[in-house]
């Protein structure tokens, strides 16, 4: 059984499990680049700290300490990536402007749904469910913990590519930064709907503000975000491969997370099989 801790317990244990994995982090970065050019080494780097959290959701036996990763690390490594290159051009500039933005937005939503380590997400407690013990385990540390973490390193990676030789930029520099803005914003529209429609009409299907546009208004803004971050990157050195990177986001989204969600939501809302037949899937 799960050990009892109070909200406030809560929130204060994974912010140090945090400050421990990002102080991990540093160290396996400082150990690394020595031998190691410094995107990998960065890559090390995040994968240590990763494995950190999932120790942490092994210890509480919750695997949502890992939930607020994806919206923490990204500010934080751009950041410490633009100390530790002493670059502050105007991309990066807008860049760490942009991931700031969008990362305390999401890590104030994750905060205000958090309710405790008693606590776990309904889709980690279906894995628990339908799985053996052992399979489990693996699903969970590469399926939960490290298969987010290399996406959204790999989408990080066009941002880290910023961090160059000073460039003026261009239109589509301030097109991107326009659309990871744009994105956020949507997601803190689309998130606040959501919430203050639960608690006015419980149980039921929402299809008002955004969600009467879209039935994934929030996982359209989180796909933009990282698009908003390679167009940055692409308007001073041109499309490559590193469109790849935005693009797995996306098929995650539109090939695990939303069918997923759709499954529960057709299982638990009334009306939603017919508000999903006249309503597009994001926007």
């Amino acid at each position: 059984m799960k050990r009892d801790y109070s909200r406030s317990a809560s929130f204060a244990i994974v912010a140090l499990v945090y400050v421990l994995a990002f102080a991990a982090g540093v160290l396996a970065f400082a150990k690394v680049s020595a031998f190691m050019s410094d995107i990998p080494a960065l890559l090390v780097a995040d994968v240590v700290a990763t494995i950190v959290v999932w120790l942490f959701g092994l210890n509480y036996e919750n695997v949502s300490v890992y939930d607020p990763y994806w919206s923490v690390a990204p500010p934080l490594m751009f950041t410490a990536w633009a100390v530790f290159k002493s670059c502050w051009s105007l991309p990066v500039i807008l860049l760490l402007v942009a991931v700031w933005y969008w990362g305390i937005r999401l890590t104030g939503n994750w905060a205000y749904t958090f309710k405790g380590l008693r606590h776990e997400d309904w889709r980690y407690l279906r894995y628990r469910e339908q799985q053996s013990p052992l399979l489990f385990h693996l699903t969970n540390f590469f399926g939960l913990n490290m298969m987010p973490t290399l996406l959204v390193f790999a989408c990080m990676v066009p941002g880290f590519l910023l961090f160059g030789p000073a460039q003026q930029p261009h239109l589509l520099t301030f097109a991107g930064f326009a659309v990871c803005i744009g994105a956020a914003s949507l997601q803190w529209v689309a998130d606040t709907q959501i919430h203050r429609f639960r608690k006015e009409h419980p149980g039921q299907c929402c299809d008002r503000g955004l969600w009467k546009h879209g039935r994934h208004p929030n996982y359209f803004g989180e796909i933009s975000m990282w698009w908003g971050v390679w167009i940055m990157y692409a308007s001073l050195y041109g499309p490559d491969l590193w469109i790849l990177a935005p693009v797995a986001m996306t098929a995650l989204f539109l090939f695990i997370s939303i069918p997923m969600m759709e499954r529960r939501q057709l299982k638990s809302k009334p009306g939603y099989a017919e508000y999903r037949k006249k309503t597009r899937i994001l926007l």
